[in-house]
């Protein structure tokens, strides 16, 4: 697992390449694929099939929308990464359920901050743009701002990619 951080953050804003991103940072080694998209119109299957189609043979996809915390303790090993794609669609799959983000966002960084193996996490930069022009998509953007942020500080290495470029914006021991 060389030059593989114990928790990274990938962030950027759509199409900016952060998924590609993070998946070339696991490309030679047997990875878990933690995948929080719902496939809930013909568009969104669309795209999960690029994505699948994307990686490799040696990925393996472990489909979770909610329980992300829980569900990563469990998997966290040593002996394979995992990727969290994405942290955005996780919170949007809280907000429809009527869960507290707060209170999952705490429960992930929990588990962030006693890491059993390698995990890469990509998310939204959604702060960048103009203040949305309705309540929930700003309590969105919020609830978004605030889990990269508490993230960000938890994770050793943390990426923003913008053109497919990445900057190195934190990378400790």
């Amino acid at each position: 697992m060389s030059n593989l951080a114990p928790s990274t953050l990938v962030l950027g804003g759509a199409r900016s390449g952060k998924s590609s991103y993070a998946e070339a940072l696991l490309a030679d080694r047997p990875a878990l694929y933690f995948a929080t998209g719902q496939a809930l119109d013909d568009e969104m299957c669309e795209r999960i099939r690029l994505h699948t189609g994307r990686r490799g043979p040696h990925w393996t996809t472990l489909e979770e929308p909610l329980e992300l915390a829980g569900t990563l303790d469990r998997v966290l090993s040593p002996d394979r990464p995992v990727l969290v794609d994405c942290l955005t669609l996780w919170i949007s799959n809280l907000m429809h359920a009527g869960r507290d983000v707060d209170a999952e966002t705490g429960r992930l960084c929990e588990v962030l901050s006693r890491p059993a193996g390698p995990v890469v996490l990509v998310s939204n930069e959604v702060g960048l743009g103009l203040v949305p022009d309705n309540r929930l998509a700003r309590e969105f953007r919020d609830h978004q701002g605030r889990v990269n942020q508490r993230v960000a500080q938890i994770c050793c290495r943390v990426v923003f990619v913008a053109a497919g470029l990445p900057l190195m914006l934190k990378d400790t021991p």
